[in-house]
């Protein structure tokens, strides 16, 4: 029989649910590999920081304290591996407490742990870096009296595959590409080369799939009425073959659901490039992904092509930045939300003049918005009659921002119909930037058994992006009458994603026949105007991708995100609410499909994709 490797997707986040591990530990379940994603972008600075307060710090307790630690025993018994970029910043100092906890447990382990990925101290020779989002370089605007907390590459999937070659239970890493976990375990467990570019590509893939947990089994997907059982929602389990092909499903009788669409909204999600999503082992190009419903709850993802590897580590420094102030306090009542810009405006006129009074700066970024009055689609609903006034203020000085605070409390006093708030909360602001650095400049080590090794990594490459050849979408056919219009979720799927001062916005088509409808209303001119609300500074010109396999476009919106994810001043930091404002959007299409959809007899709500 073909040998089939069974890796399930733990974790999404530092936040996420421990069930999926005792899921996968039940005896129904056969499982090889457990993967944990750990560390969003803007938990490495908030890790550094407690690193820099205290030295023993700076990783993923709650991956020793809640997710493996009191379950230890029987995933040791079940021989199920962990890989985990639990490390953080500091991932011996992670796999010594894992070690303790197995210790007192009694339960033999072999521990090894991936290091190499800061590069803080190389910060001088990389400060004049190109920013990879436009911003200048990498130390622009970094001030002496904002300290850098970190500066880490993301590294690749080979020092993984080196740990298990090396009998580890347990890989711990601390910084690495998300998927990296995955694609590690197969090159182990397949022999994968270095230059096996389509199958490091398809294995990127599938870690791609399941990094972020229930997210490709129903969790955020857009027909979330037909995703059941929520609260037992099942996380992912990826069946992978020899030559890349796999099959995402999870454990039986769960809740959620694994489904054409649900995969294929996971599989665009944070993807800035179909054709090239770049990670250090492989250039991925994803166009000709196909997905198939092999049976309920069961898809197979095929089709995935490399191409030679980037010669760079993308890294990011996070530094501190000054303060902000948030404030959030519901408003009852006609014209909520006109009482509720009224107040956020007196509020920043009061407390600018108090700025002035002590010859302080004024505040170096505000935001006003009203939650429950379309506030994230750019809008204000002046018939809301219940809101959540959210107001936030920066500035370098802690005691300004308290002073808006203290002013803020007032609301009660001056408005008519304002509660009690819901948030009054100070916290340091962490700003990231990107650049992409020589792979030679970072050596990559392996900790296992008292003994630490180097792990060759390739450095030569030669992928070129300007080399691929892009297929336009197909155009309604000529003459064809779009007398009539649906809202676009009758015909696609949505999902967005952040990535830094960007988000990707996937549209994929229920089914093939219905891209040309979405292609001819959706052009790139049309998604700018709708997201221009979000755009900060300079205007970038939006881009719009195809992706053949899955009948999807792929847009990519910059100068968006505020910033990036921990940055953000506005309510919606990592833009998951993008995607939905598009929902609604009209589609123009011929009269007798619009029919269709109104008599519910279309694909509104289905699932297959044929």
């Amino acid at each position: 029989m073909e040998r089939v490797v069974r890796i399930g997707g733990a974790t999404a986040a530092i936040n996420d649910s421990g069930m999926g591990v005792l899921q996968f530990l039940r005896d129904d379940v056969q499982l090889d590999y457990m993967v944990f994603d750990l560390l969003a972008e803007s938990v490495v600075g908030r890790l550094a920081r407690q690193k820099l307060d205290d030295p023993q710090t700076g990783y993923v307790g709650a991956f020793v304290d809640r997710l493996v630690g009191p379950q230890l025993r029987h995933i040791r018994e079940r021989g199920i591996r962990l890989i985990a970029n639990a490390g953080g910043v500091n991932p011996r100092g992670c796999a010594q407490a894992l070690q303790r906890k197995a210790d007192q447990l009694g339960v033999p382990v072999r521990i090894a742990v991936v290091d190499g990925a800061d590069m803080t101290p190389l910060l001088p020779a990389l400060a004049g870096s190109a920013e990879m989002f436009g911003r200048g370089t990498l130390a622009d605007g970094l001030a002496e009296a904002e300290p850098v907390l970190a500066l880490t590459a993301y590294l690749g999937a080979l020092p993984i595959a080196a740990a298990l070659g090396r009998g580890a239970d347990i890989v711990i890493t601390g910084r690495i590409v998300d998927s990296a976990t995955t694609l590690g375990a197969l090159i182990h467990e397949f022999g994968w080369g270095t230059d096996d570019f389509d199958l490091l590509a398809a294995g990127t893939l599938v870690g791609h799939l399941i990094e972020c947990s229930t997210q490709v089994t129903g969790g955020t997907f857009t027909d979330w009425r037909e995703v059941p059982d929520w609260a037992n929602i099942g996380y992912p389990i990826a069946e992978c073959r020899p030559d890349g092909s796999a099959v995402i499903t999870k454990p039986p009788g769960t809740g959620g659901v694994v489904s054409i669409g649900s995969v294929a909204e996971q599989l665009l999600y944070e993807v800035e490039d179909v054709a090239a999503y770049l990670v250090p082992d492989v250039a991925c190009d994803f166009r000709a992904v196909g997905l198939r419903q092999e049976a309920p709850n069961r898809v197979e993802v095929t089709g995935a092509r490399g191409r030679s590897r980037p010669t760079t580590y993308k890294a990011c420094l996070t530094y501190e930045a000054g303060w902000r102030g948030v404030y959030a306090i519901p408003i009852i009542g006609p014209d909520a939300g006109e009482r509720a810009r009224m107040l956020g405006n007196a509020l920043l006129q009061r407390t600018g003049e108090m700025l002035r009074q002590r010859n302080w700066s004024g505040w170096s970024r505000t935001a006003i918005e009203v939650i429950g009055a379309d506030a994230a689609y750019g809008m204000n609903n002046p018939r809301s009659r219940e809101v959540v006034a959210r107001f936030a203020v920066e500035h370098n000085q802690r005691e300004a921002v308290d002073l808006f605070l203290a002013e803020a409390a007032a609301s009660l006093m001056v408005v008519a119909g304002a509660t009690m708030p819901l948030t009054q909360q100070v916290i340091k602001v962490q700003h990231l930037r990107s650049a992409l650095v020589d792979k030679k400049m970072l050596s990559p080590t392996v900790s296992i058994d008292g003994k630490t090794v180097a792990v060759a990594v390739p450095a030569d490459g030669g992928f070129d992006s300007t080399a691929i050849a892009r297929e336009a979408p197909p155009l309604p056919a000529p003459g064809e009458i779009l007398a009539a219009s649906v809202p676009l979720v009758a015909l696609a799927w949505v999902r967005s994603g952040d990535k830094g001062d960007l988000f990707n916005l996937a549209v994929i088509a229920r089914k093939p026949r219905f891209l040309p409808y979405l292609t001819a209303a959706l052009p790139p001119e049309a998604i700018a105007e709708r997201y221009a609300h979000l755009v900060e500074g300079a205007h970038h010109p939006v881009e719009r991708q195809y992706a053949p396999g899955l009948s999807a476009l792929n847009f990519v919106i910059r100068g968006t995100m505020g910033g990036g994810l921990a940055a953000n001043i506005r309510f919606d930091s990592p833009g998951k609410g993008n995607g939905q404002q598009l929902l609604d959007f009209p589609i123009a299409v011929p009269a007798e499909l619009a029919a269709l959809l109104h008599e519910g007899t279309g694909p509104r709500g289905g699932l297959d994709h044929g």
